[in-house]
């Protein structure tokens, strides 16, 4: 099968030009992920949850003039989060990154927000905090990252069990590469029953506990959200990305595909409290990819990057849900 070999770090940074950095504060539980190019690439992007926050999502569509954009930010922080994307802007113009406009330069920075205000942290702030953790995230940005609690994952809560920021990658018989990074917040849940995940039938490996598929819960069981246990918000984020040439209608289609992964590995998603979305970018590399396989391996990527989120959390004082490492198999 054509998906059974992650690239080398099995990150997305395994697509050549693309870095990640996080940023977070232990206080807050909270923080920020940004992921730039080292140069512009094309971006789509496609909403399906009902509570979605975002920043300069409207020229992502095919018809908008913008070709490419500079970097992404993924952000705690609900729509204080969206201050991060003005951190990474200030950072990018520092560096004369932008869209040129004459003699200026203004940097395209897309962002998404997931709601992490009530989750234990002290959100006590005179002043937003984002927009400098924006800006650490960018200048931290790497090939090697950390996932788990760290960055836009620093505090979040996936369904029963704590989330986090997670990514994979698949490298494909045409020698394409297909990544993915995301932030889990869902009010759905990532395991369908103890520590097995939903996204099981699609690991690699053990890159999240090689537990294999649980027994399928009852239809009652999947209803059982963090909802149910106290009121707090939600949202998963993602991005999706691969080294090949599409343009902006190419990527939007590849986002849409790739919401087919976020509806394996979290039962429910796209829920009318989740601003479910997934960001689409293609570096434009190599040629002569097939839509097709680049919208599965897509799905089959965020799904892992999922799994692997929730999986690589740590336990940090404060916390109101446990880490899937502190429950029973």
């Amino acid at each position: 099968m054509f998906y059974v070999r992650p690239g080398p770090l099995n990150l997305i940074t395994d697509i050549d030009g693309l870095r990640v950095g996080n940023a977070g504060d232990a206080r807050l539980k909270s923080g920020t992920t940004v992921l730039v190019g080292d140069a512009p690439f094309t971006c789509g992007v496609h909403v399906m949850g009902g509570a979605p926050g975002t920043r300069e999502t409207d020229l992502l569509a095919p018809d908008k003039s913008v070709a490419a954009v500079d970097a992404l930010v993924l952000s705690g922080g609900s729509a204080f989060g969206l201050d991060a994307g003005a951190g990474v802007m200030d950072a990018l113009h520092r560096d004369g990154r932008g869209f040129a406009v004459g003699p200026a330069r203004v940097p395209i920075v897309p962002a998404a927000i997931l709601f992490d205000l009530v989750n234990g942290g002290e959100k006590d702030w005179s002043q937003t905090p984002y927009r400098a953790l924006g800006e650490t995230a960018y200048r931290a940005a790497s090939e090697r990252f950390a996932l788990g609690s760290v960055g836009a994952g620093t505090g979040a809560i996936a369904g029963r069990l704590k989330g986090g920021l997670g990514s994979a990658s698949l490298v494909l018989p045409s020698g394409h590469v297909v990544g993915a990074l995301v932030a889990v917040n869902s009010l759905g849940n990532t395991t369908s029953d103890g520590r097995r995940f939903w996204a099981a039938p699609y690991e690699i490996g053990a890159e999240f506990g090689g537990l294999g598929a649980g027994m399928p819960p009852t239809l009652a069981d999947t209803f059982r959200t963090k909802a149910e246990v106290f009121a707090r918000g939600n949202t998963t984020i993602a991005i999706v990305a691969t080294d090949a040439m599409l343009d902006k209608a190419g990527c939007t289609r590849m986002a849409v595909a790739a919401h087919d992964g976020m509806a394996r590995a979290i039962v429910p998603s796209h829920t009318p409290m989740d601003g479910d979305l997934v960001f689409a970018a293609a570096t434009g590399a190599r040629e002569g990819a097939d839509p097709l396989t680049l919208g599965h391996a897509a799905a089959i990527c965020l799904a892992r990057a999922i799994a692997r989120g929730v999986y690589a959390a740590s336990p940090a004082e404060g916390d109101l849900v446990p880490c899937w490492s502190a429950t029973d198999a």
